[in-house]
């Protein structure tokens, strides 16, 4: 999905601040998500599971999974790519299941209280993105298993399952966003942590969006 190799005219210093910044990506998804399980308690409600299950995937397991690809900073580096791709598929699953266990939980919560559903912003783009996950996740089998992707190119098929992959990444980071202008984030921290809490998310996609562009940008300098 990604080259490990840099352009050789490129300046060291662009790839150590690469480095720095998948590095910190790292952190803020890890620390993001340990926030929110802290602040939303998990089994102490039945909503408490809405917000946690939600970052799970979206902040942690979901950058994780496309970051494995990143030539500054991945976890796994020096993993062949067809290993990468396998535990990307895996981190994904991850991903679809906290989903749809955080959709689940608000949904019931909503029925137990006779509250309407999907009747926000946030509400709405959630259940879009989890439909959307849950697709691109069983779209991306061929990708492992070669033998479904009869009469396709691998190639186009790759470059279709990273653009896709990139809009339900920033459709999961705008829910993540709407989602800390909700009753309960606002009523939980204070104007300073909630800053803080959107410039992290905000943050991961730029690095994700920056990731994406520059494989395939630099993928279509190597063919042409």
């Amino acid at each position: 999905m990604a080259y490990n190799k840099e352009p050789e005219s490129e300046p060291r210093i662009y790839g150590y601040t690469r480095t720095a910044t998948t590095v910190l990506t790292h952190f803020m998804c890890i620390s993001f998500t340990v926030f929110i399980a802290i602040l939303s308690r998990p089994g102490t409600s039945l909503f408490s599971w809405h917000p946690f299950f939600m970052t799970l995937a979206f902040s942690f397991f979901m950058t994780e999974a496309i970051l494995l690809f990143s030539p500054h900073g991945s976890l796994a580096q020096k993993f062949p790519h067809k290993t990468k791709g396998r535990a990307h598929w895996i981190l994904q699953c991850l991903c679809v299941t906290c989903a749809v266990l955080g959709l689940a939980a608000i949904v019931y919560n909503k029925h137990l209280n006779g509250k309407p559903h999907f009747t926000s912003w946030h509400g709405l783009l959630g259940l879009l993105t989890v439909c959307v996950v849950g697709l691109q996740s069983v779209a991306a089998l061929p990708l492992i298993y070669h033998s479904l992707a009869k009469g396709w190119s691998l190639a186009k098929l790759k470059r279709y399952h990273a653009a896709s992959g990139l809009v339900t990444y920033l459709l999961g980071s705008g829910s993540l966003l709407l989602g800390l202008s909700s009753a309960w984030f606002t009523a939980s921290v204070g104007e300073y942590t909630w800053y803080l809490s959107a410039l992290c998310t905000a943050l991961n996609a730029l690095v994700i969006m920056n990731q994406v562009s520059r494989a395939y940008t630099a993928k279509k300098r190597l063919q042409s």
